[in-house]
């Protein structure tokens, strides 16, 4: 969806109010596909005293998985943008800022960031998720397995024989 921009411009103190649904189901992130559910974006593109202004909400369901025991999650992602648009090409450094290329601006190319950029790059179902068995493989949330809570690397089993057959002589 794109916003004419000459139709604030003509206006001290216009305002264009959108709300529209975005799809990034192909968006790639960390080598999957999170973003199933729709991506809701609204809010307004205005002119302030000659400012052009845009100011909106982003949420979605970002779906993952738990980084301990691989569970499914769905996380409620929201972001809120307040951005200065502007169409002078060497202010494309200052933070807050979106430098426009022409008289129409897609908010989806201005919010959609602000969304990837909330996602962080693990999340758990539970704060004290216990994993996956590195042995077996069993849910430790689920069931207490049979295996060593200490295994040993085969490679330095001749080195912890040497230990064990120290602690004997002190």
């Amino acid at each position: 969806m794109k916003i004419d921009l000459k139709k604030l411009t003509a206006s001290q103190h216009a305002s264009i109010p959108f709300n529209e649904t975005v799809d990034l189901r192909e968006e790639t992130l960390y080598g999957a596909k999170p973003f199933q559910s729709p991506v809701q974006i609204s809010g307004t593109v205005s002119n302030e005293s000659g400012i052009l202004r845009l100011t909106g909400t982003i949420k979605t369901i970002y779906s993952t998985a738990c980084a301990r025991c691989l569970k499914p999650l769905d996380i409620l992602l929201t972001a809120e943008v307040d951005t200065v648009l502007s169409d002078d090409p060497e202010a494309e450094e200052e933070d807050d800022l979106f430098v426009l290329t022409g008289d129409s601006v897609d908010p989806a190319d201005v919010m959609v960031p602000a969304l990837i950029l909330q996602v962080q790059m693990t999340y758990l179902c539970k704060e004290d998720c216990k994993g996956l068995c590195p042995h077996c493989g069993a849910d430790r949330n689920e069931v207490d397995c049979d295996c060593e809570k200490k295994q040993i690397d085969p490679r330095f089993a001749a080195l912890r024989a040497l230990l064990d057959s120290d602690e004997g002589e002190y």
